[in-house]
């Protein structure tokens, strides 16, 4: 090796070159990132705008439903909801109290 580059190589680093270059190499990577990102953006945006789309087919409508009546199975629906709010909070069931209970 060169002489010059021997003594370079022995020598103290200098901390803010170290510094600077890590950090320039940091926002080059994302600056790089930012471009790749975009480059996909567009190439999607291309790729939908030539295949053709086919129409949506109409989503079914549900027939309305009455509010009001009865709740089919509503102890075993209040059984599972009381269960369920039980293990989330990590208490017994006997511990919870239902206030009510509507259909909504």
């Amino acid at each position: 090796m060169n002489h010059s580059v021997q003594t370079l190589l022995a020598s103290e680093p200098n901390v803010a070159l170290v510094c600077l270059l890590g950090v320039g190499v940091v926002f080059v990577g994302l600056i790089a990132i930012i471009g790749i990102v975009k480059l996909t953006n567009l190439a999607c945006d291309f790729l939908k705008l030539t295949k053709p789309v086919a129409p949506a087919a109409p989503a079914p409508t549900a027939p309305a439903t009455p509010v009001s009546g009865p709740i089919p199975n509503k102890q075993e629906i209040l059984a599972a909801v009381c269960a369920a709010v039980a293990e989330e909070e990590s208490v017994d069931v006997s511990a919870i109290r239902v206030l009510s209970f509507k259909k909504l």
